[in-house]
């Protein structure tokens, strides 16, 4: 059992990894506003279409932004739970290990 548990442990050390080099992207306004994160939810880049910078309107910017991010997170944590699902094969573990 503890070759099982370490063998897990491994290949859940090895997902975490694959998640930090994953992107995904979010978006909103129609693609007009994107976000990149990483499969652990960091923002990495963010495109914002010239035609949305509207110095009389930014509340509508701001809010697309936080919609694009807000996707790409969901995204990445979809991801991550997948990944966590496939390694452990539905097995609930704690919560607060990181994952």
């Amino acid at each position: 059992m503890m070759k099982q548990a370490q063998q897990m442990q491994a290949k859940m050390q090895e997902a975490q990894e694959k998640l930090d080099e994953l992107e995904v992207t979010g978006n909103s306004g129609g693609g007009l506003v994107e976000a990149t994160s990483t499969g652990k939810g960091a923002l990495k880049a963010l495109k914002i279409h010239s035609s949305l910078i509207d110095p009389e309107d930014p509340d509508m910017l701001q809010d697309l932004i936080v919609a694009a991010v807000n996707d790409a997170q969901k995204k990445a944590e979809q991801v991550a739970a997948d990944s966590m699902q496939s390694i452990t094969g539905g097995l609930k573990l704690p919560s607060g290990l990181g994952f």
